[in-house]
């Protein structure tokens, strides 16, 4: 939503600059993700302090001067005003800055004295017809500051982010709104001399009515809920007023005719679509009496060529605006250009309606059109604001353009609905915002919102009625969340307060999650959060409604999605990977929704960790280290469950993981689409939990069944930092070709017992003096009693019953030096 700062002013006159407008909306209503200064061609003007002046020793007007512009060198400047003086601040234009009016500033002699830019007067920024002097400047910068930062300058442009609950807030009316309510200033309509216009109140029938000999005719409610219409003869189309072009300039909106200008304005100001026809072209069927206008169905094969020029293939899913004979409009997306308003135009009819959002929506992605109306339909227009806009937009374009309203305006519309009264108690607001408020003040804040707010019950709680553009205020805590914000996060307590803590256990999925991601985010790995829609092909789910073609079906796994953030990075030369996610997967079945599970992978390439001063060159991720992770998060999502990395021929896969004998998972090479100096990339993923795709079960049941028990809970328990020294001894043993090394440490660590603090494999080896049919692999062992020192007696004697366990076992043998 983009919003002027000047038309917000006219609606409320804050006083406030764009910066403490945009600070303003965005703690109590929206966030500003810019402001963007409309006098961008002042962006190279600088504020400068004169450090010297003195009289140009060839001329009695012109002063030399020096200037300071923050750059740490003064600048000789020649200048003519009598007003210039040492010590102040003016608008300084440096050498090569292109002014407001197409002059380029250029270093030149003046009089023998070389000149290094310009200070400025208002009438050579566009601020004024001042000509005599230069722009003094009455406030404390630093030089160098930009002129448009230390002046407010011209117009502003917000650009909100307006959340698809508050369609309340897609226009200047909606956000005024909200600056009248936190301000407490008053709320006005602007002025755009109208206010002598008069328009007759609109006649209502259900659904059809005579507006100046053309007939309205709404052939299903359901297509829309309100269609009003009025006719206007003899306007006169031309240019629009400079106000005017200005106002929808601000908005990045362009200028056309004065009577589509009028319906553009109306529908940035109050958030109301509105459209005009040329009345003259609308057919007429020789069976009618007089022209209509039907808001229907559309037939098939029918087809209109819109306000663009492209011709569009009609269906009977969508809403139109037709005459008697063809399809005119698309309705509440864009008209039709064969009604277009032109020169040739002297009578229109100009059409405000309350269009369905579902099916605005669907027409839309149908006819692949987004516009300013549909994007305000789809998310819903407040029914009670169309007969505001119809009057509003019928002043303004006869204002402009001439003409009048002959005959009474039709308004087909079934009639209001009452809102249903919601009952905000002042113990449960408290409890919510942790601080107790005056009830007077809270129906004060709620009555600034536009709610009937009335204290009752000796001050125990508020009835209150949302206003009509309101349709989110519908439950105690949406009122609770609007005083909120009106009163202001800000001056809400932020200390802890006491609580009760809940005795429910977390969901074991998402304990689940938690565990991982402590333990892959604490080995260097960072969590992506990508959406789970991906190219796909055969084999994919494809989305029906997809937010773009080209990522139209649901993910198999998740490392294909890892896969394409990889490669982004990549694209823009970082080579250094570690991502994990945790998310859904998604395979297709015949009948019913698809299969859902949510699993967790990572993909690692490039350094194994940043670059330090302390290993400026760390190493580069092999096919060992994803082994590793892979048992890690294998060990986590195994609930004590045997867990089992078999090495695997298929494709790329380097390993299968099995858990509790069954297959959940792989290790493998990812092929990316990556430049040659690219590492390799190396995959996890594992299988962690099946999801119910059950239809919503009735209310007060559930059909989604808990997938497995949750873990215990487990205590920490406090272990004192040993105080006894550990013993270390390396064992180089030569394995066999078929025992894994994850055997050896299987066997290691249960021969080795209570005593082993820690046990890693430092070293393989293969080649001269090791037989072909063994490697020899080192192991470190680190042995610790937590109450003494072990004597060398116990320590060889653990070895050796290691060396025996092993050659029993596994036929594993100590390595002769």
């Amino acid at each position: 939503m983009n919003a002027s700062v000047e038309w917000l002013s006219a609606f409320v006159d804050t006083g406030l600059s764009a910066t403490a407008v945009r600070d303003l909306i965005t703690a109590h209503t929206a966030t500003v993700d810019e402001v963007v200064a409309l006098r961008a061609d002042l962006a190279p003007i600088v504020v400068a302090r004169v450090v010297e002046d003195a009289a140009h020793p060839d001329s009695d007007h012109l002063h030399i001067t020096k200037v300071d512009m923050g750059t740490g060198e003064l600048l000789d400047v020649v200048c003519g005003a009598p007003n210039v003086r040492a010590g102040k601040l003016y608008p300084f234009a440096p050498t090569g800055t292109v002014m407001p009016g197409g002059l380029k500033i250029e270093k030149r002699k003046i009089r023998g004295h070389t000149s290094n830019g310009m200070l400025c007067s208002a009438r050579e920024l566009g601020l004024g017809e001042e000509h005599d002097g230069i722009m003094e400047l009455d406030i404390d910068v630093a030089p160098g500051t930009p002129f448009l930062k230390a002046v407010p300058t011209g117009d502003a442009r917000l650009v909100i982010d307006v959340l698809p609950n508050r369609p309340d807030l897609l226009s200047h009316l909606g956000v005024a709104r909200e600056l009248a309510a936190v301000t407490g200033r008053p709320l006005r309509l602007p002025d755009i001399g109208v206010d002598d216009i008069s328009v007759r109140d609109p006649k209502r029938f259900r659904r059809a009515g005579n507006a100046g000999g053309v007939v309205l005719h709404l052939e299903d409610a359901t297509l829309a809920s309100r269609y009003m219409g009025v006719v206007i003869r003899g306007v006169t189309v031309a240019p629009s007023p400079s106000w005017l072009v200005a106002r929808l300039a601000a908005i990045g909106s362009r200028s056309i005719n004065n009577v589509v200008d009028a319906t553009n304005y109306v529908l940035h100001e109050l958030g109301q679509p509105t459209h005009a026809f040329d009345l003259g072209a609308l057919d007429l069927d020789t069976q009618l009496p007089e022209k209509t206008v039907v808001v229907r169905t559309a037939k098939a094969g029918e087809t209109l060529v819109t306000l663009d020029g492209v011709t569009r293939t009609l269906t009977p899913d969508m809403t139109i605006i037709a005459d008697s004979v063809k399809p005119i409009a698309i309705a509440g997306v864009m008209g039709g250009r064969d009604t277009e308003v032109g020169p040739s135009t002297t009578d229109i009819f100009v059409e405000v309606a309350t269009f369905d959002a579902a099916r605005t929506r669907r027409t839309r992605r149908a006819v692949g059109l987004s516009t300013d109306a549909s994007y305000r339909f789809e998310r819903g227009v407040d029914t009670a604001l169309a007969p505001i806009a119809l009057e509003r937009v019928a002043q303004l374009i006869i204002v402009l353009a001439g003409g009048e309203v002959q005959s009474t305006p039709v308004d087909l519309y079934a009639g209001e609905q009452q809102r249903a009264p919601v009952v905000l108690r002042a113990a449960r607001l408290a409890r919510l915002l942790g601080i107790e408020l005056p009830v007077e003040h809270v129906a004060t804040l709620l009555r600034r919102i536009g709610c009937q707010a009335d204290v009752e019950d000796g001050g125990a709680m508020v009835h209150v009625i949302a206003p009509t553009w309101r349709r989110d205020l519908v439950a105690e805590v949406d009122l609770a969340e609007e005083v909120a914000r009106l009163h202001g996060y800000d001056a809400l307590p932020d200390e802890i307060r006491p609580y009760r803590p809940g005795t429910s256990l977390d969901a074991p999925l998402w304990g689940l999650a938690s565990r991982l991601r402590d333990a892959l985010s604490g080995a260097g790995l960072l969590e992506a959060r990508p959406t789970p829609f991906v190219t796909g092909g055969e084999g994919h789910v494809r989305v029906l409604n997809p937010l773009a073609e080209n990522e139209a079906h649901l993910r198999r796994t998740v490392l294909e999605s890892l896969a394409r953030r990889a490669e982004h990075n990549l694209s823009h030369m970082q080579g250094n990977v570690r991502l994990y996610e945790i998310g859904s997967v998604f395979a297709p079945r015949t009948d019913g929704l698809p299969d859902e599970s949510v699993n967790v992978a990572l993909l690692v390439m490039g350094d194994r960790e940043p670059a330090h001063f302390t290993n400026a060159k760390p190493g580069q991720f092999d096919a060992w280290d994803a082994k590793g992770l892979a048992e890690l998060v294998a060990r986590i999502a195994s609930r004590g469950d045997a867990v089992d990395l078999e090495p695997s021929d298929e494709g790329e896969t380097l390993w299968r993981i099995s858990i509790g004998g069954t297959d959940r998972g792989l290790v493998r090479r990812m092929a990316l689409d990556a430049p040659v100096w690219a590492s390799p990339a190396f995959g996890v993923e594992i299988a962690l939990s099946p999801m119910s795709n059950s239809d919503v079960a009735p209310a007060g049941e559930h059909a989604h069944e808990v997938p497995y028990d949750a873990p215990p809970r487990a205590t920490p328990r406090f272990q004192p930092l040993p105080t006894n020294p550990a013993s270390e001894f390396d064992l180089a043993l030569l394995v066999p070709a078929g025992v894994r090394a994850a055997d050896v440490e299987r066997v290691i660590r249960a021969t080795a017992g209570d005593l082993l603090e820690r046990l890693m494999a430092f070293d393989v080896y293969a080649g001269p003096g090791v037989d072909a049919a063994h490697r020899s692999i080192a192991w470190r062992l680190t042995l610790r009693h937590p109450e003494r020192t072990l004597r060398d007696k116990e320590i060889e004697g653990r070895r050796g019953k290691i060396l025996s366990a092993l050659e029993t076992e596994l036929n594993v043998r100590r390595r002769a030096t």
